[in-house]
């Protein structure tokens, strides 16, 4: 008996559609154009016989049907692709590890460390991607991912790794190595802003104590990477996490001229889907990262 099945087309459009809430997106994810995607969809939802989305004003809103069909297909279709895999590699693609993290710990943290991962375990391929800030653990197609938060997230299991520690960097072009100054001083430099952490001046007051009635504001750059180069070129004083900039501060190359580390009051965590949770290169990533960050200095608050 032929199966009912809807074409394989009509769901990858489908599936990039709903993990994007987004047409034109899913269209650029497959290479496809934006009316081939509302086709394809159109095709689905014809052969269903139900709607799966509804717009909502501007914005793109699944069908309660829609988000039920998305949920199970996105599984279905990781598992295709893992089955897929293993008849190319002639190997389980259990063996094989996708991790996720942020853009700064991927470009700074991780490749320091993973080098000893890659030679402890030289059968499991690595694949290190961004994490994306709406990451859903019941979906996601990684196995395991590397966050900063308080240790909950849904769908997942976390291991805490190690405490984040932040402090006031900046470099010798803008204050000489050696000088120490009173956190209330900050104000009198140039305050270089990170937008995907907008509070952390505020944040950084409020643990350091102190009261300031002015307003913050300065150079605006989208992510910790960027923040680290303009403090570098001594553009002005930043608030960064002291994990990423071990190598600058070692070398002198970015000093803390308002004092030592405190606690952020957040961790960083390795974690994993509930689902994954029994992987070969889930634990073996589990048990490497936490034998890798034991012992890993723990800032004590001043």
């Amino acid at each position: 008996m032929r199966r009912y099945l809807p074409s394989l087309s009509a769901l990858h459009a489908f599936e990039a559609a709903a993990r994007f809430m987004n047409f034109t997106k899913a269209a650029e994810d497959l290479g496809l154009t934006q009316s081939g995607i509302s086709r394809q969809i159109h095709n689905l939802e014809k052969f269903l016989g139900v709607s799966l989305f509804h717009r909502s004003g501007p914005r793109l809103v699944l069908t309660e049907v829609g988000a039920n069909y998305y949920r199970e297909l996105a599984l279905t279709l990781d598992k295709l692709q893992e089955i897929t895999i293993d008849a190319v590699r002639g190997r389980s693609v259990d063996s094989s590890l996708m991790i996720g993290t942020h853009p700064t710990l991927g470009a700074r943290w991780l490749p320091r460390r993973i080098e000893t991962f890659i030679h402890a375990y030289p059968d499991i391929p690595v694949e290190v991607t961004l994490a994306p800030a709406d990451l859903n653990f019941e979906t996601t197609r990684l196995d395991v991912a590397i966050l900063r938060g308080v240790g909950t997230w849904l769908n997942a299991r976390s291991v805490e790794l190690f405490a984040e520690e932040i402090a006031v960097v900046t470099s010798p072009k803008l204050i000489p190595l050696g000088t120490r100054l009173d956190n209330k001083d900050f104000a009198g430099f140039p305050l270089l802003q990170n937008a995907s952490r907008p509070s952390i001046w505020l944040h950084w007051l409020r643990l350091s104590g102190l009261t300031y009635q002015g307003r913050i504001q300065g150079t605006r750059f989208a992510h910790t990477e960027m923040l680290i180069n303009a403090a570098l070129q001594g553009i002005g004083i930043a608030i960064v996490p002291t994990c990423y900039i071990e190598a600058e501060l070692a070398r002198n190359e970015l000093h803390m001229p308002f004092g030592p580390p405190i606690l952020s009051g957040d961790s960083y965590f390795a974690v994993y889907p509930e689902r994954k949770a029994q992987l070969h290169s889930v634990m073996a990533f589990r048990e490497w990262v936490t034998r890798e960050t034991r012992g890993y200095r723990k800032p004590k608050l001043r």
